[in-house]
């Protein structure tokens, strides 16, 4: 279990409702939002984890609980398939301050299809360029 505390300072918004003013705290979070391929990264991760765990069958039944395709699922936990650095690389990708994202989900399928870690971390390193 994780415990974030962290002050806020409330001040006087719209209508007299309380509003957490900018810049309130003394450390800053990072502004922007999470890169859509950590989350899709984490996604896979959490989907092995339920499978081997038995509380769904398989990617058929994830797919139909998530309501996408087999295929887009299978995509999806093809990431698992990355070399474990790279998939931690994944996780911790910068966030996305505004403007398209650079990384995405269907630059990295190439990468996943090569079962050497060593060719993986080329095709990596060529990517993130």
């Amino acid at each position: 279990m994780i415990i974030v505390e962290r002050k806020v300072r409330f001040g006087q918004g719209r209508g007299g409702r309380k509003k957490a003013r900018a810049g309130s705290s003394g450390t800053e979070t990072p502004t922007g939002r999470v890169p859509r391929v950590a989350k899709l990264m984490a996604l896979a991760i959490r989907f092995e984890q339920l499978i081997r765990d038995g509380v769904v069958a398989d990617q058929a039944e994830l797919a139909r609980i998530g309501h996408v395709s087999r295929a887009r699922l299978t995509q999806i936990m093809n990431l698992l398939n990355l070399a474990p650095d790279i998939q931690e690389a994944l996780l911790f990708v910068s966030a996305n301050v505004r403007g398209r994202e650079n990384l995405t989900e269907k630059a990295l399928r190439p990468i996943a299809t090569q079962t050497a870690w060593s060719s993986q971390r080329g095709m990596w390193e060529c990517t993130r360029r």
